[in-house]
């Protein structure tokens, strides 16, 4: 059951994934590919490539902001563990959505003999928070542009065509997790060794969800929590400086087309398909009555979701490669050769 729930997890956000890339690319008529590959060729890759280094530093400062929900627990991987930690877990979400959080844990157990469960609790802690800087940044766009979110989700819901048939894929889902509840359930209750294990590691779990609380700098949690959520906005706000159709993006606009593209990482593997559709689909909203026809505007839209999706994707799986050849495979051999690096902290 847990290898098929596995494959599931891979597979649905996977066929999504691909589907919206081919009906990203099918939808266009060929105007509109003449503008969306121009735009692909032409834009300026400076505004990219600053993109990516502020990317690299968002990457970077949340790599440092663990240490303050490590640190109340008495543990102290260093640096550049945690970095490579997160950056490959980065990577092992491209492939497997949310798997990547549980990687995170599994290699600072490897790397620095820290319980799964505790620095696995530390991360949902981190979740917590970045679910309300996302809450905050959703209702700051809404006070700017309500009517404007209303509009492009009319253009996002799919048109009804008055046919009811078909599989309705949310209810196998539905029932599938349903059915995977009930088996925990009835393996909670009925085998007391699995109740036990699953006791211990949630009150570790919690342990690390309510580090936070006891850290002796939460100033500087909030500060490195502020400061990755600047980056992210900051990274994909400048990529609109690559076209000049963009250039004059409102703030709204920015945060809108933010959101959406978080969104779609959400939906799929890494934002495969959806991320460049529904980025694309604000760029087209706000820039329509600026060009000379509807497919222009939907053209550069779709090239800029496009290339903010393809480089950020490349960078990451480029970064996630190289933690996972420079993070120590093997810790008892790291500590006896006297090779553990220092915090740099």
């Amino acid at each position: 059951m847990k290898q098929i729930t596995t494959v599931l997890k891979f597979l649905i956000p996977l066929a999504l994934g691909f589907y919206l890339l081919w009906h990203f690319y099918t939808a266009m008529d060929e105007p509109t590919k003449e503008v969306f590959f121009r735009g692909i060729r032409e834009a300026n890759y400076f505004w990219i490539s600053l993109s990516l280094i502020l990317g690299w530093f968002s990457h970077l400062a949340r790599a440092y902001r663990w240490k303050y929900l490590l640190e109340p627990l008495g543990l102290r991987p260093s640096f550049w563990h945690r970095y490579h930690a997160l950056m490959v877990g980065y990577l092992i979400n491209l492939a497997i959505p949310r798997a990547g959080e549980a990687t995170r844990a599994a290699l600072l157990y490897r790397t620095d003999k820290i319980p799964f469960s505790k620095s696995f609790g530390t991360i949902i802690g981190e979740r917590v928070f970045d679910l309300v800087m996302l809450g905050l940044i959703l209702l700051l766009a809404f006070s700017l542009n309500f009517e404007d979110i209303l509009s492009i989700r009319d253009l996002i819901r799919p048109q009804e065509d008055g046919n009811s048939g078909g599989i309705n894929w949310l209810f196998w889902i539905l029932l599938l997790i349903g059915f995977g509840f009930f088996i925990f359930l009835v393996s909670y209750f009925k085998v007391k060794k699995f109740r036990t294990k699953i006791n211990i590691f949630i009150r570790e779990i919690m342990s690390g969800v309510f580090s936070i609380f006891k850290t002796k700098d939460p100033f500087g949690f909030i500060f490195f929590t502020l400061l990755i959520w600047f980056l992210y906005i900051l990274y994909f706000g400048i990529c609109f400086y690559a076209f000049d159709a963009t250039k004059t993006f409102s703030f709204g606009g920015i945060l809108i087309g933010f959101i959406a593209g978080t969104f779609g990482v959400m939906f799929t593997n890494g934002g495969i398909g959806a991320y460049p559709y529904l980025v694309g689909l604000v760029v087209a909203f706000y820039i329509g009555d600026q060009m000379e026809s509807q497919e222009m505007a939907t053209g550069i839209g779709k090239a800029l979701g496009m290339i903010i999706w393809s480089t950020q994707t490349i960078g990451m799986i480029i970064l996630g490669f190289i933690s996972f050849i420079l993070l120590p495979r093997n810790f008892e051999k790291e500590k006896s050769n006297g090779a553990l690096e220092k915090n740099i902290e």
